[in-house]
């Protein structure tokens, strides 16, 4: 592959994250709906909606990111053991460990002959590279990056989350809750068939699933609400 050719793998991480941003975004509209409805439900007060609306944008915002950084920290160091246990193996028995790349490109097809070549090849270019490649998926340079998962999922809650708290906090009181309603399910439409089309599942059962769990999150907090009627105006 010439150099700066994406192959299949890095096109596939690219969707992977593509597909992991919106379903953060996914989340945070469904999260932030559900806390801005469920205190309209209680008050008409527009500072309070706004106040409690924005405080949950920030704290769900800092949960994602420290989850994802949490977990992907854990996956970058998996990855590094990995990488360092082949270079051991190279560095201790580099016939042994051209064997057993042999071995697994006989085990995904090619021949006893074109896959004992195949190993030869590739270890005398890059023996390192060419076993964590074929053996794990994983390309040394480029390990999985936690601040990247860590950023890219603080960015994709915070522009779900403004999607229902602007629409409830500009919208005129007597349509506040109908209009973000309205707008919460139109941008889970968007993503749930997003999501679906990146994930390869079937669109149309993907995309009324998330509607589904979000319009039930907003009717659910807004029925609590309702019973926690604190101001009327």
């Amino acid at each position: 592959m010439a150099h700066g050719e994406e192959g299949p793998g890095s096109l596939g991480n690219r969707l992977n994250w593509l597909r992991a941003g919106v379903l953060g975004a996914n989340d945070g509209i469904v999260s932030t709906a559900g806390i801005v409805i469920g205190v309209a439900g209680a008050t008409a007060d527009r500072t309070a909606i706004l106040v409690a609306g924005f405080a949950g944008l920030v704290a769900g915002a800092l949960s994602m990111a420290g989850g994802e950084y949490t977990s992907v920290s854990t996956q970058r160091d998996t990855e590094a053991s990995v990488v360092e246990s082949e270079r051991r193996e190279l560095s201790e028995d580099p016939q042994g460990a051209e064997d057993e790349l042999a071995q697994n490109l006989q085990d995904r097809g090619l021949s006893a002959a074109t896959a004992r070549a195949a190993a030869r090849e590739l270890s005398a270019a890059d023996p390192l590279h060419a076993h964590a490649a074929v053996e794990f998926g994983l390309d040394p340079d480029e390990l999985t990056n936690p601040w990247h998962a860590a950023i890219s999922s603080f960015i994709a809650f915070t522009c779900g989350a403004l999607l229902p708290l602007l629409a409830i906090t500009l919208l005129p009181a007597d349509v506040r809750v109908i209009g973000c309603a309205l707008a919460v399910v139109a941008a889970l439409a968007l993503t749930g068939y997003t999501s679906a089309r990146l994930g390869g599942a079937p669109p149309a059962r993907a995309t009324l699933r998330v509607i589904a769990v979000g319009a039930a999150t907003m009717a659910v907090t807004y029925a609590l609400g309702t019973a926690f009627d604190v101001a009327t105006g």
